[in-house]
């Protein structure tokens, strides 16, 4: 029974005597398991580069990015998507999670809503998928029949899809047009998937999600230039971040992102274009709030 088993489900003889280990010990054979899937993780790096040079490719012509998932994978998915459009200065709409079980899925367990094969499809409706979308599914099996009906939705639609799962040869990587499969190995808890394939997965999707939003145009450097200054720890950030690329001192710094409203991206654009706040609003619009392409517009002769 146990070699038709997922890889994710099967035991670790590696951690059979975790249960009467000390607590050190123990704490140590996680660690040991979880050096591990670093290196998964960079075994599949190619296929991480060609989903996101694919994605990317679409958000530039107006299309959007949907993860969706279950239980864990699908948490990991909602939570990197939440963190876009603060970090990068996108709208919410551009990257989107979906989990089985709704938003409540969240914080409780619904384990019964990832059997739906249906649900998924009407979840992804409800958003107004369109072709020119992408979907990546996250299943740490690769079995899960809301994540599997939600990308053979999307792939016949014509959207692009995507795979991020740690099992190999599953019905997800099937019906995906691309797959990454980090080989993570059997959990030191068996079939506990929220500990290394969780952790191959947020690794990856922080992948995606960070170099597509650098290939947008949204970072300069490794600063980000597009942030949301929601908070004093953030606009304390965006005042390093306006010293740092623009050269001027603090007090110039500061008076200028006042006169911005706050709005790292304008500030950025009134200082290298030598232009008030109605204009740079007005460049960054046009250009979907790439400072560089708005910077690039406003100089002479353009």
């Amino acid at each position: 029974m146990n070699s038709t088993l997922p890889i994710t489900e099967k035991e670790n003889p590696k951690t059979a005597q975790i249960d009467t280990a000390s607590t050190l010990e123990a704490v140590r054979m996680l660690n040991n398991e979880d050096k591990g899937v670093p290196l998964a993780v960079e075994a599949v790096l190619p296929q991480v580069a060609e989903v996101i040079d694919r994605v990317v490719d679409l958000l530039e012509n107006a299309g959007r990015l949907f993860y969706v998932g279950s239980g864990t994978s699908g948490r990991l998915g909602v939570l990197d998507a939440s963190e876009i459009p603060p970090t990068f200065g996108v709208s919410y709409d551009l990257v989107q999670g979906i989990i089985a079980g709704g938003y409540d899925a969240l914080y409780k367990a619904t384990e019964t809503s990832e059997d739906d094969h249906q649900a998924a499809i009407t979840d992804l409706k409800s958003r107004g998928l369109l072709p020119e979308d992408a979907v990546i599914g996250i299943a740490a099996s690769g079995r899960t029949p809301y994540t599997i009906g939600a990308v053979e939705y999307a792939r016949s639609i014509g959207c692009f899809t995507a795979a991020v799962v740690c099992s190999p040869n599953s019905n997800l990587e099937a019906a995906a047009e691309l797959a990454i499969v980090p080989l993570v190995g059997p959990e030191a808890i068996t079939g506990s998937t929220r500990m290394k394939a969780g952790t191959a997965q947020k690794l990856i999707l922080n992948m995606i999600s960070t170099v597509a939003m650098i290939r947008l145009g949204y970072v300069s450097g490794n600063r980000m230039t597009n942030m949301k200054a929601s908070n004093k720890k953030l606009r304390d950030r965006s005042l390093r971040i306006l010293t740092a690329e623009t050269g001027a001192d603090e007090a110039a710094s500061s008076e200028l992102l006042a006169a911005a409203d706050n709005d790292l991206r304008v500030a950025l654009v009134m200082r290298h274009a030598s232009v008030g706040r109605g204009e740079a609003e007005r460049a960054l619009n046009d250009t979907s709030f790439v400072v560089e392409e708005a910077v690039e517009n406003l100089r002479p002769g353009k």
